[in-house]
């Protein structure tokens, strides 16, 4: 049977309860991370202690990839939570909840964090600086997609159960057929890739983790239709050549060369919701053909995420193509966004936002909208480009194109100079606006106070603006 259909008999005949109680113990001791210890409790009840796992991240050393390893931990709730933190790795000298503009207020005693939490959130917690050994909290809504005992044994063919364990998938990966319901109960660890490859109507919920045990991505979605994934951890997550995606509440952590965490290839109507990246690579990207997926993109939407680049871009569009005969990327939104950190030593790959055409593709129809980018570690605030990239590409991208950036925020010292460039008077960037992009709390347009007539607007947000750009606004 290979030893995931072992864990699925043992889920149809013992019921969900029993199976939760007799191995998330084992799970817990097995791969427990001592570094904090978290405890919640609501109204006046008793404090209840939530396990802490290990989650590998990436700190780029010396041009090398090393594998530090931080904290996760996960709870669901609804109203009203307190939660107590407790950091066993090192005394507390200072902390730092973020994203900075929805943390909560809180209280240090001694080396326990105390706050209050009245809305899911996705949190980082880092105590003395150390973002290598912070604590991932994930702070979720009710779970209204956990099975019950009576459906777990009456939809035996449509849903596949992995209880609280480990289960090492045979031969490394498990195809999904159409219509099945995949559910990875909280304190289970899927070891592989689950392969949603050439369906239709595939859910994939729960609370646990799916990961190979090296590199790789925990959930591959190829030329599929109707796909739902929610509330999972993966490594990697790409979407290829499919059609009517929803990824919500799924958390994306890599650790190696390569890590990116949500591609798009050659795909429409893909949405991102309430998301959360912490890659070794790009968080997300939007590219056209690649990988053997074929065609351009469209109605591609990230919204209320959070993403954190430890190498590489937070947001990167437009790199790949079909150069033969031009792929079109268009109708591509992100929007209330946060980005916590940025840090590429390439000049080449920087960029918070970034738009880099190549491949003959034309880029079209991008809006950037309510997104906070904080302090981060290196890098450039955005990077606007028709460039001929000969590592990856076969020829300069065609045209970007109808651009917008609206009530856009940075905080932070450490930004170098961005870049906007088109390529020749055939392949040019046009019809870029800046719609209230606040730099330090100024705001940067063109009727300014202070700024001579005879500077341009962007020389005050440190973007250099190249030959072969058009109508670039500042509102």
């Amino acid at each position: 049977m290979g030893r995931v259909k072992i864990w699925l008999a043992v889920a149809w005949i013992i019921g969900l309860a029993a199976a939760q109680a007799q191995i998330t113990n084992d799970r817990t001791v097995e791969l427990n991370n001592d570094d904090f210890e978290v405890y919640t409790r609501q109204a006046d009840g008793a404090w209840n202690r939530i396990a802490v796992y290990p989650v590998k991240v990436d700190e780029v050393k010396d041009a090398r990839h090393n594998v530090r390893v931080a904290s996760m931990s996960t709870f669901d709730f609804e109203g009203k939570v307190s939660v107590k933190v407790v950091s066993k790795r090192q005394p507390i000298r200072e902390t730092k909840i973020q994203p900075l503009h929805q943390a909560p207020a809180g209280e240090v005693r001694q080396d326990t964090l105390f706050f209050t939490l009245d809305q899911p959130k996705n949190l980082v917690i880092t105590i003395n600086g150390d973002i290598f050994h912070n604590l991932h909290l994930f702070a979720n809504p009710i779970d209204t997609n956990r099975p019950t005992a009576k459906q777990l044994k009456r939809n035996k063919g449509s849903l596949l159960y992995f209880a609280p364990g480990v289960h090492p998938l045979e031969g490394d990966s498990l195809r999904i057929p159409s219509g099945t319901t995949v559910y990875v109960a909280e304190g289970a660890r899927v070891v592989g890739t689950l392969l949603v490859d050439g369906v239709r109507d595939v859910r994939i919920f729960g609370r646990g983790e799916i990961h190979p045990e090296g590199r790789g991505e925990g959930i591959y979605i190829k030329r599929s239709r109707h796909i739902e994934v929610e509330g999972v951890m993966v490594t990697q997550i790409p979407v290829g050549e499919s059609d009517s995606v929803r990824i919500t509440n799924v958390k994306s952590i890599s650790s190696y060369g390569w890590g990116d965490g949500m591609n798009v290839f050659a795909s429409s109507h893909v949405t991102y919701d309430r998301v959360f990246c912490r890659n070794s690579d790009d968080c997300s990207t939007v590219y056209a053909t690649r990988k053997g997926f074929n065609g351009g993109c469209r109605a591609i939407c990230m919204k209320n995420s959070t993403l954190w680049a430890d190498v590489a871009h937070p947001i990167m569009i437009g790199l790949h193509g079909n150069s033969e005969v031009g792929d079109t990327i268009q109708d591509v939104r992100y929007e209330n966004i946060d980005i916590l950190d940025h840090c590429e030593n390439q000049l080449d790959y920087q960029g918070c936002f970034t738009i880099n055409g190549g491949d003959n593709n034309w880029v079209k129809q991008v809006v950037f909208d309510n997104i906070r980018v904080e302090d981060f570690r290196k890098g450039q605030l955005l990077n606007i480009r028709i460039f001929y990239n000969r590592k990856y590409c076969t020829a300069p991208g065609a045209g970007i194109q109808d651009v917008l950036f609206k009530d856009i925020t940075y905080q932070g010292d450490r930004a170098e100079l961005s870049i906007i460039s088109g390529y020749n008077e055939e392949r040019k960037v046009s019809n870029i606006t800046f719609d209230n992009l606040v730099i330090n709390g100024v705001k940067i347009h063109d009727e300014m106070e202070g700024k001579p007539k005879w500077y341009k607007t962007s020389d005050f947000a440190r973007i250099f603006v190249g030959e072969h750009v058009e109508n670039i606004i500042f509102k």
